[in-house]
């Protein structure tokens, strides 16, 4: 695999954004060159790994292909994940080919504490101080990193938010879908350079329509705000068959008038591919309503939990009875 990005950072591969931000702080803190004037080389070479690492592990597109394909798969360039098959949105014409590119160390320390460029500018050293040690004494080690942002933004953008659109079969069984966005990104000097990225949004059965996946911060960038949040609304597709009611499907049957006093069996294929069928030998009467215990939608906290399957009737009645039909109904009413 190459460079254990985890390792570098010392997280484990289940570290969520805010695991990954608190080591980042940290490690950051510790090992930047203007920090460390007495053992400037190996800090350095430290503070290069740590910020590579936080670029693969943040982005998700980067830490997917760096799961898959280790630090040469991500450095050599590979499709997208999940490119054959998956399902695309995009503002563009596609999923394109994933190029690696590995951002500045400078422009990612400064998007955490707010300093407009400690390695850049004018300077002979490549990290050459442009402030003191009293500005890192600010900023403890193990915090210090939610008030440091406020330094370069002063306020956060609007949320943006866009529908979802899922169908029922998809809610019922979960999906993963890849949305595509482009998105403009600020340098520490404040100009910005547009970036495509490919957002995975893993869609848990039983999520319901309204259901919100927020992506923080991923909107534009600016100087002095913080970028939008990206929120994703479920949006839930009309189904041919089924309706939904909370966690039960529901359907209608139509029938004929003697179907519903004769008994009918109804024969349906479930959401995820199965038969069904489901004899009734009641007589159906236009409120009757067949109730099929744990056929509805999965409870997202527990999908082996499922609501139930409604089955209403849509009885056909006849215009009107010849003599000889309306003998047959008294004979089947029993009077």
């Amino acid at each position: 695999m190459g460079v254990d990005y985890y390792k570098i950072l010392g997280v484990d591969k289940n570290a969520k954004d805010d695991d990954l931000k608190k080591a980042y702080r940290k490690l950051a803190m510790k090992w930047h060159p203007d920090k460390n004037p007495d053992n400037k080389k190996e800090a350095e070479a430290k503070f290069k790994q740590i910020s590579e690492a936080y670029d693969v592990l943040s982005d998700p597109q980067k830490r997917e292909v760096y799961d898959q394909y280790g630090e040469d798969g991500l450095k050599g360039g590979v499709p997208p994940p999940g490119a054959g098959g998956a399902t695309y949105f995009s503002t563009g014409e596609g999923p394109t080919q994933f190029r690696f590119s590995t951002r500045n160390p400078n422009d990612i320390f400064a998007e955490f504490f707010g300093f407009s460029g400690p390695f850049g500018g004018a300077r002979a050293s490549k990290f050459g101080s442009m402030f003191g040690d009293d500005v890192f004494s600010s900023f403890a080690e193990g915090g210090g990193g939610g008030g440091a942002m406020h330094h370069a933004a002063s306020r956060k953008a609007p949320p943006i938010e866009q529908n979802l659109p899922c169908s029922l079969e998809e809610l019922y069984k979960g999906t993963s879908k890849r949305m595509k966005i482009s998105r403009e990104i600020a340098d520490a000097s404040g100009k910005t350079m547009p970036v495509e990225e490919i957002l995975t949004i893993n869609v848990k059965p039983g999520w319901k329509k309204g259901t919100k996946i927020t992506f923080p911060e991923k909107g534009n960038e600016q100087q002095g705000i913080v970028p939008a949040d990206l929120i994703f609304i479920i949006d839930e597709k009309p189904h041919n068959v089924f309706t939904r009611d909370g966690n039960d499907l529901v359907m209608t049957q139509k029938i004929s008038l003697v179907e519903a006093l004769t008994g009918y069996t109804v024969r349906l294929t479930t959401l995820d591919g199965r038969s069904l069928t489901i004899p009734i030998n009641n007589v159906i009467h236009p409120t009757y309503e067949e109730v099929v215990q744990k056929e509805g939608m999965p409870t997202p906290k527990d999908p082996s939990n499922k609501g139930n399957l409604r089955i209403k009737f849509d009885i056909k009645f006849p215009a009107r009875l010849n003599t000889t039909q309306k003998a047959r109904v008294k004979e089947l009413l029993g009077s």
